[in-house]
């Protein structure tokens, strides 16, 4: 039986200000990127309290470390259970949340990690 969830990664957190940087594969966004292919802006700056309660409001999430300025999560897919790790860093320099969402198996995503943080910023937006 293959595992689908694979291993939680060993390079996450908040290092100097920075998320981690994505891999050279098309299944992951981080809002600190210069690359093209992974870049995506950055979310409102808010609470963690309101951060969570948009993650918890999602399917299939699980809450891994939370602090005052950092949120990290997992998501699973539904038909196969390949887990998705996404960071959050409450930046106070730029006044923003910067995000990584990554695929921790495979190559391409179809693009569900960069859908998932934008389905993100439009919770965060109505609340």
């Amino acid at each position: 039986m293959f595992n689908f969830s694979g291993n939680r990664p060993t390079n996450l957190g908040i290092k100097d200000g920075k998320l981690a940087v994505c891999p050279g594969s098309p299944n992951c966004v981080n809002s600190q990127s210069s690359n093209p292919q992974s870049k995506i802006d950055a979310l409102p700056f808010m609470t963690i309290a309101d951060l969570r309660k948009v993650i918890e409001s999602m399917e299939r999430t699980t809450i891994i470390e939370e602090t005052s300025n950092y949120l990290y999560a997992e998501f699973k897919s539904k038909l196969m259970g390949y887990v998705d790790d996404v960071e959050f860093y409450l930046d106070p320099s730029d006044n923003l949340i910067q995000v990584r969402s990554a695929s921790r198996l495979g190559q391409s995503d179809l693009g569900v990690n960069r859908k998932r943080v934008e389905e993100i910023r439009s919770k965060l937006k109505s609340l």
